[in-house]
């Protein structure tokens, strides 16, 4: 699947340039009137300007023309240097219309950087290759709320092609399994997920609605788990497993009810089961869901009575 519209990447060597002060104008300041152009200034002797160049580059290749590249070396271009302040580097200018627009100094992590080359991208009118990712992403979401799973999950597995680390897409592709049902694949593609997203907030999501989803497969019918906790109202097993079978018949508020009803009655059951099984539900809703910020609320009251 194409996600990204293109004659395909344009060559390194057009889009990434060893740069002097004889060359500074055309280089920067004239092909930045059409194309935002990143400068790095850096000097062989910096530590970090040797973990900072590669990185630039990579993001840079990956916006697929989208923004260039000039790399200065301020040891033989000290004019420029000291006309643009150089105090310490590695330091790196945006420049658009023959203007710098954004900047940073130092060395930034993988994810700071591919925001960066996003906000030049963006503030110069261009559509980056990360907001086109997020937007697939959202149609992705909207196919999987109608209920098109095979399709979303295809949509989820392409944008992971163009992009292995974008975390929405690699939860999606795990709740898109779970709405097809397939369990197992769905957990093999999270235990799958890289080092660098394996903690983001998506995947948490993913989890907690495996975990859920798990637990669906095993839950009692509502009707007799209802009648044991009427009958018993301190039947704590049957009214947590009253909780587990009504949101897997759908019924999410109805069952932080009864979690909360069970904290309520006694918190430190089964090892503090209630409260454990609450927390999964809640990470695994939208953070903005009325039953996350209504039975956080409730639950955080509840502590501290």
């Amino acid at each position: 699947m194409e996600l990204l519209n293109g004659a395909g990447n344009p060559a390194a060597t057009d889009l990434i340039k060893d740069g002097t002060e004889a060359t500074f104008m055309a280089d920067v300041v004239e092909a930045s009137q059409e194309t935002p152009v990143i400068v790095d200034f850096w000097a062989p002797w910096c530590g970090p300007c040797k973990t900072l160049g590669p990185a630039l580059e990579q993001a840079v290749t990956a916006a697929k023309g989208a923004v260039k590249m000039v790399k200065i070396n301020v040891d033989e271009a000290q004019m420029i240097a000291s006309q643009m302040r150089i105090q310490s580097i590695p330091t790196v200018y945006a420049f658009f219309k023959g203007q710098p627009i954004d900047g940073f100094q130092g060395a930034l992590p993988g994810s700071e950087i591919k925001a960066f080359i996003d906000r030049v991208i963006e503030a110069a009118g261009g559509q980056s290759p990360g907001g086109q990712l997020d937007e697939a992403v959202e149609a992705a979401e909207e196919m999987l709320a109608e209920g098109a799973a095979v399709d979303a999950a295809q949509t989820f597995a392409a944008i992971l092609g163009e992009d292995p680390n974008h975390a929405a897409a690699y939860g999606g592709l795990v709740r898109a399994h779970i709405a097809m049902g397939d369990l197992e694949q769905a957990e093999a593609i999270l235990n799958g997920a890289p080092a660098e997203i394996s903690t983001a907030a998506e995947l948490e999501a993913a989890h907690a609605q495996l975990e859920l989803a798990k637990q669906a497969a095993d839950a009692g019918p509502v009707a007799e788990l209802t009648a044991a906790v009427e009958a018993d109202p301190d039947n704590h097993q049957a009214r947590f497993d009253l909780a587990q079978a009504l949101y897997a018949n759908g019924k999410a508020a109805e069952a932080v009810d009864q979690l909360l009803e069970l904290f309520r009655r006694d918190r430190e059951w089964n090892d503090g089961a209630a409260k454990t099984q609450l927390l999964t539900i809640f990470d695994a809703l939208k953070p903005n869901d009325p039953i996350v910020l209504n039975g956080r609320r409730r639950l955080t009251s509840m502590i501290f009575a």
